[in-house]
């Protein structure tokens, strides 16, 4: 998954060949671009009981959350690759025992980063001694999922 520039998801978002799917997470409505077809209404409600709802002025449709699997899945199936815009969130490991190391040697996943700091920068939560997590901004990121032949 690629971290997503602005500019980057912007011609993304933008393009008209492959289909996009912009996932915002809890409270947000799912919002989909598709390659303009006369039948896009009825191929993306198929047999579901609402109706998806198009937004003229921004140019997208919108559908529940609850209908993105099963949207990823019709896109493969009809245009064999759809991208995905989503939040994401870095996970950052490392441990008290490195921060409290002494010495050079590091066999963190930090990579020495936070090594004998005692009290590195950032919300850490401390799981044991030899292991503690951080969670870092979220942002959008973007993938391609491509059918498999």
């Amino acid at each position: 998954m690629d971290d997503g520039t602005p500019d980057r998801l912007r011609r993304i978002w933008n393009q008209k060949e492959i289909p996009v799917l912009l996932r915002q997470g809890p409270g947000h409505r799912l919002r989909m671009r598709l390659p303009y077809g006369i039948t896009n209404r009825a191929w993306i409600r198929r047999e579901r009981r609402s109706n998806p709802e198009w937004d003229e002025q921004r140019r997208f449709w919108e559908t529940p959350q609850a209908w993105f699997n099963a949207l990823v899945g019709q896109c493969l199936e009809k245009f064999g690759k759809v991208y995905i815009i989503q939040p994401y969130r870095e996970q950052e490991k490392c441990a008290p025992a490195c921060w409290n190391a002494t010495g050079d040697e590091c066999q963190c996943s930090c990579m020495g980063e936070h090594h004998g700091m005692h009290s590195p920068a950032g919300q850490w939560k401390v799981v044991s001694d030899t292991f503690a997590t951080s969670w870092g901004e979220q942002v959008l990121a973007c993938r391609l999922v491509e059918r498999k032949t």
